[in-house]
């Protein structure tokens, strides 16, 4: 930055761009690195603001775009000014934010790690020991019903099986 420009700040501006040095934002916490672009950001926008709006009411006075574009010189400077410091404080929030969320993936991981159970799993049931096999061999239901469809059911087979015995 040149010193014409710095002299065109104000003091409050002068303080804001100051506020920029890399010394200041090592102290900084990732909120504060925050509040500080969200304040850089402001002021930006607010000369290229300036500097479009004016330089645009002078192309009609003008005659062109060309014509217009020194006029805004100051303007245009400052904004510069800003975009230069809103470029030191993102790079140092995208640092804060990468160091943060490290400690995060470190601290989720030390939790997982400390409510991991490292105990060998027991059995649920003692293993089941060799029963005596029931007498009934034939476990399926036994009502009338069942047994006349079966009879049916075998029967038919029967008739089939004699029809194609006797081709």
């Amino acid at each position: 930055m040149s010193t014409a420009i710095m002299n065109t700040l104000t003091e409050d501006e002068m303080m804001l761009v100051r506020e920029t040095e890399r010394e200041r934002l090592t102290g900084l916490d990732e909120d504060g690195l925050l509040d500080l672009h969200d304040r850089i950001r402001r002021a930006r926008n607010k000369y290229v603001k300036l500097y479009r709006r004016q330089s645009g009411l002078r192309v009609a006075e003008s005659g062109g775009r060309g014509k217009a574009n020194p006029k805004g010189t100051r303007d245009r400077q400052k904004a510069e000014v800003f975009e230069d410091a809103l470029a030191r404080v993102s790079r140092a929030v995208a640092l804060a934010a990468k160091a943060s969320a490290q400690q995060l993936k470190a601290e989720r991981l030390q939790l997982a790690k400390e409510s991991r159970n490292t105990t060998p799993p027991r059995p649920s049931r003692p293993p089941a020991k060799a029963r005596p096999s029931s007498q009934v061999a034939d476990r399926s239901p036994d009502s009338p019903g069942l047994r006349k469809r079966q009879a049916s059911s075998r029967a038919a087979g029967a008739r089939r099986q004699a029809g194609r015995d006797s081709r």
